[in-house]
């Protein structure tokens, strides 16, 4: 077609990331409260960041939280630097194991297969 960007009809770049925090013990159910009442201001942060299908899930044997992002920005791990993310660190700090700042443990996964 002329006039059309080669790259007009590419997909934007999407990378799929992992990574693991630590939950404290006895806390599923405040965790998963919390998050079902996910402030709308921190959601439209994750949004305009290019963050979406975002998934947590536990592992109650091990209170291990496993994190799951399609990203065409950042991850939401990188947005510390904002007023809303250090709010939220702070809401969550005594129900997780944290960093000095408030920030969760958080490791990165390794993608070792993937299905589609």
């Amino acid at each position: 077609m002329a006039g059309v960007g080669a790259n007009q009809y590419k997909k934007e770049e999407m990378q799929k990331v992992a990574f693991k925090m630590k939950l404290k013990p006895g806390f599923k159910n405040e965790y998963k409260k919390r998050h079902d009442e996910i402030w709308p201001e921190l959601s439209a942060l994750l949004k305009a960041n290019g963050i979406s299908d975002y998934t947590i899930f536990l592992d109650e044997e091990t209170n291990t939280l496993f994190g799951v992002q399609l990203l065409s920005g950042q991850s939401s791990q990188d947005l510390g630097a904002t007023e809303i993310v250090q709010k939220w660190w702070a809401y969550m700090a005594d129900i997780m194991e944290t960093n000095p700042d408030n920030s969760p443990v958080s490791m990165p996964l390794t993608q070792v297969f993937h299905f589609d």
